[in-house]
């Protein structure tokens, strides 16, 4: 690898941009394309594809053998609210190779005891969520069911442009939550990042149960594209906490 591409891929990747090195198998060549420069490139589709699958692979075009290796940043989960749900969401984000952490400024929850290696802020999340720098690379839940903790932190996540947004409640609960947003500055599209209720229909009633239809939510919206999302599946009514 040239001394240039090596720079620039450093670059993005100390950034937490993704980027793939295109390699002509038959000759060694190689060229870099950042993030967003993809939709534009030649093989965009294909580059489009491998990025999203987080993983580097062999693809043919126009008579070329390519490899493409894929660097993407590592995903995360913010989960805002220390509850019965964020015990088993955590570990089960964890064996997914997220880098998680934990938010909830009571700290009656927020006890290493109930989350054993989990990065913990007994912090509001005015004060703990700027320096974690969220980013698009991050998916962002929100639990407490109490408007002083996850109305502050979801502003937050609209800013930073979280590739996912969820939030815990009914239909019901949800209508006051985005009435209580735009009152804060939020619009419409701001709201309709929000997955609400949180997480896959699959009739989850437990704690472990919700956190897997959580994590599989997150996993669609990270892994497929736009229009494998049926609209229909997103905004079907889950079975959680009102």
């Amino acid at each position: 690898m040239k001394l240039e591409t090596l720079t620039q891929l450093n670059a993005e990747r100390a950034a937490r941009r993704p980027v793939i090195v295109v390699t002509d198998v038959a000759t060694g060549d190689q060229r870099l394309v950042k993030a967003k420069d993809i939709a534009t490139d030649p093989l965009g589709a294909e580059l489009s594809k491998q990025l999203r699958m987080g993983k580097s692979g062999m693809i043919e075009s126009g008579g070329k053998k390519l490899f493409l290796n894929v660097y993407a940043p590592t995903a995360r989960l913010v989960v805002v609210g220390a509850v019965h749900i964020s015990q088993a969401l955590a570990p089960l984000a964890r064996s997914l190779d997220y880098d998680v952490t934990v938010v909830d400024p009571r700290t009656a929850f927020a006890s290493p005891e109930r989350f054993p290696d989990v990065p913990l802020i007994a912090e509001w999340p005015d004060v703990a969520l700027p320096p974690l720098n969220i980013d698009h690379y991050t998916a962002f839940v929100a639990l407490t069911h109490d408007p002083k903790i996850d109305d502050p932190a979801l502003l937050h996540a609209f800013e930073r442009d979280c590739f996912y947004i969820g939030a815990l409640g009914s239909r019901k609960t949800h209508a006051k939550r985005a009435e209580r947003l735009k009152a804060q500055g939020a619009d419409d599209a701001d709201i309709a990042r929000i997955h609400a209720p949180i997480g896959l229909s699959i009739g989850a009633v437990s704690p472990s149960e919700i956190a897997v239809a959580i994590m599989a939510e997150i996993t669609a919206e990270l892994r497929l594209p736009k229009e494998g999302l049926k609209q229909g599946e997103k905004q079907t009514a889950k079975v959680q906490a009102a």
